[in-house]
């Protein structure tokens, strides 16, 4: 009797409390960042590891030519604005969890919204985010292994490059993907502050370079800026500003991420447009005159061999070019937290719409952190298994995966950009209440930046190894093998389509 009264009275109780937990997910995400944290999160996101290697790789592309490198920056930034601006407008019409699966699904469609989400949320996210742990990692052993090399000894010796496929970069690797995803899942709160700061710091090294850098170029006596602006090069590649434009995509994306949060942004119809187009006018100001700054620092030649940092050691000193591997490591911490932001509310964004495996446990908002715990823990999964990915086909002593091994790094930029476009078609049907420049000349535009950086990676990640292999007797052609890949992804995704939401 006893028994049967206290589970009578448990069972009331734990009614009570599903009652209460099922009011407060339908709740759903609070309104708790502002515009300032948005535009940080537009320029965190984007400016990371990026800007500091793909100088350095422009220059290698353009064999020297600092004016088509400029132009490279500029040609990939205005790509970039270009479908910012259209995304802006789409802003204020649409707003619910996740920005791009919002527009894909106002546009094209539900089920097309649901293939972009399901995208987003197992390749784009995780191959994104478990790259930028591993540079994270990378840079933060750099600098450690530089300024205390007595102390900090590796397995594989720095000089082996154990700073980059060692076990110390690995299981760091592993730390910052558990630390970010700890930061996102425990307090988002912290998490946007955190980004905030990271914003700030890494902005330091970059406007420290742009400024002092061109100022010292000028005046000093040799007059380097000069000379490696009118630098010819010789560029023997046979599409020198492509194949530059291509390396720009890396440093350039991330932006879009930022729309993830529009359903936890304080007036997010006003605000996410403002930072979108503010935070990518910013990036693009930065990217430009840092470029031209290193170009101040150090002649073409030295720029090509050994990167941006030689440059910082010329103008700052030998202490500050070691400094900088800090400033680079906290860069890439800052564009990880971002990312992690958008792999803990992947799944999530399709689960609100009822969509996907299991909608019911992953939309599930917790009533004390106000995150989707069971979404977070399952990007953080992805995350893991994409680095392994990431590892065996790009850091380990030969590729484990064989033909299928393709860089995750910059083949998703690929799929991003494809997906963008029938999105921007769409949408000039649709959108008859707004006038020519915003309905058709901001897609318009869109879909010729699009096409565009298509084009170029195609270039890039395909053409390009074909030839290099066909010419050595071999065969690779890493995009094809990757669409296979993307096309499986999808195929298994669309079984859990619920056609109910069409």
């Amino acid at each position: 009797m006893i028994l049967s009264n206290f589970l009578k009275i448990a069972s009331i109780k734990y009614s009570e409390f599903i009652i209460r937990r099922k009011r407060k997910m339908e709740n759903g995400l609070q309104k708790k960042y502002g515009l300032i944290t948005a535009i940080c999160m537009v320029v965190g996101i984007v400016v990371g590891s990026g800007v500091f290697f793909k100088a350095q790789t422009i220059l290698q592309k353009t064999e020297g030519n600092m004016v088509m490198g400029i132009w490279a920056w500029l040609i990939g930034g205005a790509i970039m604005l270009c479908c910012i601006w259209a995304f802006s407008i789409m802003a204020t019409k649409y707003e619910k969890v996740n920005g791009i699966v919002d527009y894909a699904e106002a546009t094209v469609g539900t089920k097309y919204g649901y293939i972009v989400g399901w995208f987003m949320t197992i390749i784009y996210y995780p191959t994104l985010t478990s790259v930028l742990a591993w540079l994270s990692a990378r840079y933060t052993l750099v600098f450690l292994t530089s300024a205390f090399p007595d102390t900090f000894t590796l397995v594989i010796p720095a000089a082996e490059g154990g700073c980059v496929i060692g076990p110390e970069c690995m299981a760091l690797s592993v730390f910052f993907l558990c630390a970010a995803y700890a930061i996102n899942a425990l307090s988002p709160k912290i998490a946007g502050h955190f980004q905030v700061a990271t914003t700030v710091i890494k902005l330091i090294p970059l406007v420290l370079m742009a400024v002092v850098g061109i100022i010292v170029g000028l005046v000093s006596d040799n007059g380097v800026l000069m000379e490696n602006l009118a630098y010819a090069g010789a560029a023997t590649d046979g599409n020198p500003l492509f194949g530059a434009v291509v390396a720009t995509a890396f440093a350039y994306e991330g932006w879009i991420i930022a729309t993830s949060i529009n359903a936890e942004l304080k007036d997010a119809k006003k605000n996410l447009p403002i930072a979108l187009i503010v935070g990518g006018i910013i990036i693009v100001a930065i990217y430009l005159f840092y470029y031209i700054g290193v170009a101040g620092g150090a002649t073409v030649e030295t720029l090509m061999a050994d990167g941006a940092t030689v440059a910082y050691t010329n103008v700052f000193g030998n202490a500050f070019g070691n400094i900088l591997n800090v400033f680079v490591a906290i860069s890439c911490m800052g564009t990880l937290n971002g990312l992690m932001l958008g792999c803990t509310r992947g799944i999530y964004s399709l689960a609100a719409r009822k969509e996907g495996p299991h909608p019911e446990m992953f939309s599930q908002v917790d009533n004390v952190t106000n995150m989707p715990n069971n979404a977070s823990i399952f990007g953080l999964l992805l995350c893991g298994v994409w680095f392994f990915f990431f590892y065996g086909s790009n850091l380990a002593g030969f590729n484990w995966f064989g033909i299928f091994g393709f860089d995750s790094s910059e083949l998703p930029i690929v799929t991003i950009y494809a997906l963008y476009i029938p999105i921007f078609i769409m949408f000039m049907k649709h959108a008859t209440d707004l006038g020519t420049v915003k309905r058709y000349v901001a897609p318009i535009l869109g879909i010729c930046g699009s096409v565009f950086m298509v084009i170029a990676a195609f270039y890039a990640h395909g053409f390009q190894p074909y030839q290099a292999a066909a010419q050595a007797g071999g065969f690779a052609c890493p995009i094809v093998f990757y669409l296979i890949v993307f096309a499986v992804v999808i195929v298994i995704g669309l079984r859990f389509y619920n056609r109910k939401n069409e």
